[in-house]
């Protein structure tokens, strides 16, 4: 019974973080998409790490804000990588010395970022979670790839 009353608030718990995620996201089809992502997410990794309810609801509040954290540190990354890219493609040498150095500095703010973010995660649960927490991430991304690819055959 008692696995029943986590599953049930889980569950509620999950739908509403979703939902509150998905609510900036500019279009419908864009909306659903981010809506659909990052509930089986949730789910994922509420199941990876082991969360209690007491540990989900206090863990994700904190998770979502790193990871839009996380998400602007790596924005700043690949908008850096374009700016490069560019710059090479268009054989613009001397504007690449600093475009790299600007690069460069996006992938070690994106590090901090992360570091931080494992910081305040270890705040709220311990750190086997933690790590169950990173393992569970990789492995999610890489079963969203998989269904990318699959999808395209």
């Amino acid at each position: 019974m008692n696995n029943f009353i986590r599953f049930i608030a889980g569950t509620i718990l999950l739908s509403l973080i979703s939902i509150s995620m998905a609510a900036d996201c500019p279009d419908d089809k864009g909306k659903e998409w981010r809506e659909r992502i990052m509930s089986e997410k949730i789910a994922f990794l509420t199941n990876a790490i082991g969360l209690s309810p007491e540990e989900a609801q206090a863990f994700w509040p904190v998770y979502n804000q790193n990871w839009d954290e996380r998400g602007k540190a790596q924005f700043a990354v690949m908008k850096a990588y374009r700016e490069l890219e560019e710059a090479v493609d268009a054989n613009r040498t001397k504007d690449i010395p600093a475009l790299l150095d600007k690069y460069l500095d996006a992938i070690r703010e994106r590090d901090r970022t992360d570091e931080a973010c494992s910081d305040k995660f270890k705040k709220v649960l311990p750190v086997e979670k933690v790590a169950k927490l990173y393992i569970g991430e990789e492995r999610f991304r890489r079963q969203q790839i998989q269904k990318l690819h699959h999808g395209r055959q």
